[in-house]
C-alpha cells in the first residue's frame, strides 16, 4: 500500500483527489488542509510521497518544504508540487522541473497524477530533485 499525503488548502480538491486515488488499488491517502499542521500530519502518517500545493495561507508550499527538509524523518520523502501558478506548457517544456522542484500543473487528470506518483515511487523511477 502506497501512502500519499496531500497538503492543499482547497478542501474540495483534496477530497476529489483522495477519492480518486483510494478508488484505485494500492493507495492509502491522508489529507491535510491546514499547512501549519503539515509537519505534524506527515510525522504521524509516514507518507511514501507528498503532494504539496504552493499557494496556501499562513505557510506556502516552499515554507512547508523547508520544514520537511529540516526534519530527519521527513527530509528524504519525495515531494511533488501541485499548483495553479504554472501552466502545463511550462511544466512540459521543463520536463516537470521548475526552480529545482518537480511540479504538476492544476488542473490535473487522475491518470496523470497516478502516473506521476507511480513514476516516483517505483524502484528505478525518476526522483524529484531536492529543493534548495
Amino acid at each position: 500500500m502506497r501512502k500519499i499525503l496531500i497538503i492543499d488548502d482547497e478542501v474540495a480538491l483534496t477530497n476529489i483527489i483522495k477519492l480518486t486515488l483510494e478508488g484505485r488499488d494500492g493507495f492509502e491517502v491522508c489529507v491535510e488542509n491546514n499547512p501549519t499542521k503539515a509537519l505534524e500530519t506527515a510525522r504521524k502518517f509516514g507518507p511514501d510521497i507528498i503532494i504539496l500545493d504552493v499557494v496556501m495561507p499562513e505557510l506556502d508550499g516552499g515554507e512547508v518544504m523547508t520544514l520537511f527538509k529540516a526534519d530527519p524523518k521527513l527530509r528524504k520523502i519525495p515531494v511533488i508540487f501541485l499548483t495553479a501558478i504554472v501552466r502545463q506548457k511550462e511544466v512540459d517544456e521543463n520536463k516537470g522541473m521548475i526552480g529545482g522542484a518537480f511540479y504538476i500543473a492544476k488542473p490535473v487528470s487522475a491518470d496523470t497524477l497516478v502516473a506521476t506518483i507511480e513514476e516516483y515511487l517505483n524502484p528505478g523511477g525518476a526522483q524529484p530533485a531536492p529543493t534548495p
